[in-house]
This record gives structure tokens, C-alpha cells and sequence, in this order.
């Protein structure tokens, strides 16, 4: 099995951390040296384990925006 490459070019944000110390982090990642995307997921205390999550792009992270701000409010 090939190793997944990640590089955490920017640090955005926590949401929440659990007990044992993992976090749920908003970051901006290059996953195998590809352009970097807005990345949330749940990560160990110092990044060398990591739980599932998503990668968006810029694009669809500013949808996500437009539908939130439509359904939750600001």
C-alpha cells in the first residue's frame, strides 16, 4: 500500500477536541503533493495520525458558506 504525502501548508482552525486529544481541525492541505484544499477532519495531537475527512475546494467551500448562511443563519 502506498503512503499518503500530506503537507499542511496552513493551519485555520479547531472545532472541537476529544478526551484523548484528538482534534477536529479545518486546515488547508496538500494531500500527495497536489494542490492544496480545504481540509476537515480529525487529526492526533501532533499530525501523525489521522482520522477520516473531507477535502474541499475553494469553490465548494465557499457553497457550503452560501447554504449555511442560508440554513443556520449568520
Amino acid at each position: 500500500m502506498n503512503e499518503i504525502k500530506f503537507e499542511i501548508v496552513e493551519e485555520i482552525g479547531v472545532l472541537s477536541e476529544s478526551a484523548k486529544g484528538w482534534r477536529t481541525e479545518l486546515n488547508l492541505v496538500s494531500w500527495n503533493e497536489r494542490e492544496p484544499k480545504y481540509d476537515l477532519r480529525n487529526w492526533s495531537e501532533n499530525h501523525e495520525k489521522i482520522g477520516k475527512g473531507i477535502a474541499l475546494s475553494k469553490e465548494e467551500v465557499l457553497k457550503l458558506k452560501e447554504i449555511l448562511n442560508e440554513k443556520v443563519g449568520e
